[in-house]
């Protein structure tokens, strides 16, 4: 069990084994005709889990504590930690948005959702809102934290240029963020 839980590529891999575990003991209508639309909802969530945990681990974690930090300290985060979540960021949001829009078309009503006609107009904004939120993370919030972080050299005026345009996208993120989880829990439960 150790060998798994060293390593974050085993330990991804379990949780996918036993996910096909509880499928195949539990049954899941595998082949049954939503089935791949079900699939694409699936890694729709797990995606958007993993980028709005890091929009909300950068907010409410990562730049609240960057000044209780000791400057010593500081690079450490700004060449390690930043930059890898940064990958994971900007690509689950990728994700996110392209499992949605195949889900959308998937299940038919992407039309509909992307022109806010009812009854989609509830998943059509929330569509819309993680749209804008993705544009944010790979054309402006990347390119400037690029700069922020030193991957992008640039003088000392533009470096904090740079990080303050970053955090306040992502705060407008963060702030988009909560809407957008409303509308899209709303129209799967609520039906708005």
């Amino acid at each position: 069990m150790s060998s798994i839980l060293t390593s974050l590529g085993r330990t991804v891999l379990a949780g996918f084994v036993l996910t096909l575990l509880i499928v195949v003991l539990f049954g899941s209508n595998v082949g049954s005709p939503g089935w791949v639309a079900f699939l694409f909802r699936y890694l729709h969530v797990l995606s958007g889990v993993m980028w709005i945990g890091l929009l909300w681990y950068f907010n409410f974690v990562q730049i609240p504590s960057m000044p209780k930090i000791p400057d010593e300290q500081k690079p450490a985060i700004g060449r390690v930690i930043a930059p890898t979540a940064l990958f994971w960021f900007r690509f689950a949001a990728m994700a996110t948005v392209l499992t949605g829009i195949i889900l959308a078309i998937l299940n038919g009503y992407a039309h509909k959702a992307f022109t806010l006609q009812q009854p989609f107009l509830a998943i059509g904004l929330g569509m819309w809102i993680a749209l804008i939120m993705a544009f944010n993370v790979w054309f402006i919030i990347w390119p400037n934290q690029k700069r922020a972080l030193g991957i992008v050299v640039v003088d000392a005026e533009l470096k904090a240029k740079s990080a303050r345009t970053a955090m306040l996208t992502s705060r407008i993120n963060t702030i988009l963020s909560i809407p957008m989880l409303y509308l899209m829990v709303a129209q799967q439960n609520m039906g708005l």
